[in-house]
């Protein structure tokens, strides 16, 4: 055919960029990973632990027919372009392309691009790069690592304790639930007293809580000092103090992987898993009439940049359409320990694809998404709302009682995002120090204190990230596994150990402290990253974490 070739990973992207490149390109896909590690060799493990950790990979069953015409559209190209997605998986699936089809990996044909518009495909074109080797081996140092622990400790479990898997982040994530369960059960509830007075002026209800006694903070720990401070109190209070401030209010900088799952699941109810289907469809390309475009940039990222370009259009737009106070100044990045900046945080391919004009082209749970996702992006570049803050102190006998409430001067970015964050009026009425009010009613009410929260899927997703544990694109299918594995039961939208749960976590801790643990699996991330920025190699992370894991397996086997 003499023409271009683009290999790209998903058949609905590969239709979206076909579009844009003309009769001098032909677009095919690979449909995702087509080679894997094999699972023959020594432990079945696909990887030669004593030769340098070499790996040995082998097509997958459902890919040999797709290889076989990958191979015959590369025989009549001129040119072949490598297209995956902008990530270190995109990275190795271009590797084992490249590898599997017979291409030279040093040419410049390694193409990559943050949204699927056209502009961005053509510029990407026309800007190609060698494959980046760091990132392939990064990649595969984490393939590897993870495909070590998840046979060989899969396998002692199930000899040991009929437990049906183990895996590096998994049992990490299973730890953290199976800990939490252990506080909630060991949480000793502690009685506390609160009491408060109501009162209405100019129509206006409002409530005082005690806070002090003589200055200092009181708190009641029963029911007999509790009566004794009732018995103390008049009716009548007396207005000490009215604070008047003035709190402004930012807006969150555009979703990352991780913020966009939490966000999705608490106000969409939407599962992570299918939070990244619905976003895949979305970053591959929508048909919207008069073309078919993607909607929304790369959606696996952990970098809250925008680009320029976007910038430079957003902001007009929000001048134009709300009002020149509305425009705000750009989140900047406080870099994290992980974070892969050469992407961008999530946010809509145009400024002017607003949701409502795209309602009729999505399905309603991609509208959904897509309304989250350019309300965020769009609010990140507006005014801080501003908000009127009052509080009141009011004296009893030497008790003294506060009531605050805020009233919104200003919306700001809540003008956009403020179906997602609620902020509500709360207005007290005027009045001046040294004003008598009487209380409508005075009460006191008992409480105990409540054991912290199990963790929900946004909960869970939220801690792995804070705690630098696995990736943006991993988070998913660890919560994935360990419901899938009986590991957890879901209880009112969060998630309890089951037995298996329980007894396969005691077993890890017990004879895997070492590795097993937040600060290790942390560590171990730091050294991907490492060997991603070419500051470490492949053998010399695969051998030390080795040299740490085969002792700890020979006493496990010999005594769990």
């Amino acid at each position: 055919m003499g023409k271009n070739l683009v290999i790209v990973e998903s058949p609905s992207k590969s239709k979206t960029i076909e579009k844009y490149l003309g009769s001098d390109y032909v677009v095919t896909s690979s449909k995702g990973h087509i080679r894997d590690l094999a699972t023959t060799g020594k432990g079945g493990l696909g990887v030669d632990i004593e030769d340098n950790f070499k790996p040995n990979y082998v097509i997958n069953k459902d890919k040999k027919d797709v290889v076989k015409d990958l191979k015959k559209c590369v025989k009549e190209a001129d040119y072949v372009y490598l297209a995956t997605d902008p990530d270190r998986e995109g990275e190795a699936i271009s590797w084992h392309l490249a590898d599997e089809l017979g291409l030279d990996t040093s040419l410049t044909n390694r193409v990559v691009f943050n949204e699927v518009t056209h502009d961005a495909v053509v510029a990407a074109l026309n800007n190609p790069r060698q494959i980046d080797q760091n990132l392939v081996k990064s990649q595969e140092t984490r393939r590897v690592l993870d495909r070590i622990i998840g046979f060989k400790l899969s396998k002692l479990l199930q000899k040991k304790i009929k437990s049906k898997s183990a895996g590096r982040v998994q049992s990490v994530a299973l730890r953290l639930i199976c800990e939490r369960e252990k506080e909630i059960e060991d949480f000793i509830p502690e009685e506390y007293w609160k009491v408060k007075a109501s009162f209405e002026k100019d129509d206006i209800a409002f409530e005082a809580e005690l806070a002090k006694y003589q200055n200092k903070k009181i708190e009641l720990k029963n029911a007999e000092d509790t009566q004794h401070v009732f018995e103390s109190l008049d009716k009548q209070f007396s207005v000490s103090d009215v604070k008047k401030t003035q709190k402004k209010r930012s807006s969150k900088p555009p979703f990352i992987t991780s913020t966009l799952q939490q966000e999705a699941s608490s106000k969409l109810n939407f599962k992570a898993k299918r939070t990244m289907m619905i976003a895949q469809k979305l970053y591959e390309g929508i048909d919207i009439g008069e073309e078919t475009v993607g909607l929304i940039t790369y959606m696996r990222t952990d970098s809250i940049r925008l680009s320029d370009a976007f910038i430079t259009e957003a902001k007009p737009y929000i001048e134009e359409k709300y009002g020149k106070d509305y425009v705000g100044s750009v989140k900047v990045s406080k870099k994290t320990e992980n974070v892969q900046d050469a992407h961008e945080g999530i946010r809509p391919t145009s400024v002017m694809r607003t949701p409502e004009s795209l309602k009729e082209y999505l399905k309603p749970e991609e509208y959904k998404l897509y309304s989250l996702i350019y309300a965020r992006a769009i609010a990140s570049l507006m005014a801080p709302a501003k908000l009127n803050s009052t509080t009141l102190s009011l004296d009893n006998n030497g008790y003294e009682f506060k009531a605050s409430g805020s009233v919104i001067q200003f919306d700001g970015y809540l003008r956009v995002y403020g179906a997602y964050e609620k902020q509500s009026d709360e207005i007290l009425p005027v009045v001046t120090v040294e004003e008598k009010l009487l209380s409508k009613d005075i009460q006191k009410s008992q409480h105990f204190t409540k054991p912290p929260a199990r963790y929900t899927e946004a909960k869970l997703i939220k801690e792995l990230e804070e705690l630098g544990i696995g990736r943006p694109s991993t988070y998913a299918s660890i919560i994935d596994t360990i419901v899938t594995r009986r590991y957890v039961d879901t209880v009112d939208k969060a998630f309890k150990p089951t037995e298996s749960g329980l007894l396969t976590n005691e077993k890890l801790v017990q004879f895997f402290e070492s590795i097993i643990n937040v600060e290790y699996t942390a560590q171990m991330e730091k050294e991907l990253d490492e060997i991603a920025e070419g500051e470490d190699d492949y053998v010399h992370a695969l051998t030390t974490f080795e040299d740490k894991f085969e002792p700890l397996l020979e006493n496990a086997y010999e005594n769990m």
